[in-house]
């Protein structure tokens, strides 16, 4: 994934994509950053996973900004978030429907033997180990405190 995102900021920069280079370096900073922190203690360089969560990250922080910049009228800005996390979501792995991450849900939960909302947490430390980037979190929390209770 290092690799293709790489690859991708080489081409935008030959091919002077003003709007693709400033967002495909922001990537490649992320992720060394998250390299760096690793190193200090220990750690392996990121997996492709760790880049998938890196990604969802960047993609809900620019969300946020865009919802920001909409309610100040700032439509310019928000426009720009939006660019941004199109060029991010290039790089992103397919995400769940609504009735996959329902179907992945019930079937961690059957897994992990959850019976109540106390196993909230040890199933959704499953769903992120087992879904990295592939899912929607917020949602599939919604989903399983209603499936727990």
């Amino acid at each position: 994934m290092r690799d293709t995102i790489a690859q991708a900021l080489t081409a935008a920069v030959k091919a002077q994509d003003k709007r693709r280079v400033p967002t495909l370096r922001l990537i490649m900073a992320a992720i060394k950053d998250r390299d760096i922190l690793n190193r200090g203690t220990g750690k392996e360089p990121v997996t492709n996973e760790e880049i998938s969560t890196i990604l969802a990250k960047m993609i809900k922080q620019r969300e946020e900004s865009a919802k920001l910049y909409e309610d100040g009228g700032r439509q310019e800005l928000a426009e720009q978030e939006l660019g941004e996390i199109e060029i991010i979501r290039d790089f992103m792995p397919k995400q769940m429907s609504e009735a996959e991450i329902r179907a992945a849900t019930s079937q961690v939960i059957t897994q992990t033997e959850a019976s109540g909302l106390r196993d909230m947490g040890k199933v959704m430390n499953a769903l992120k180990e087992k879904y990295a980037g592939q899912m929607d979190f917020s949602k599939a929390s919604a989903l399983v405190k209603e499936l727990l209770q």
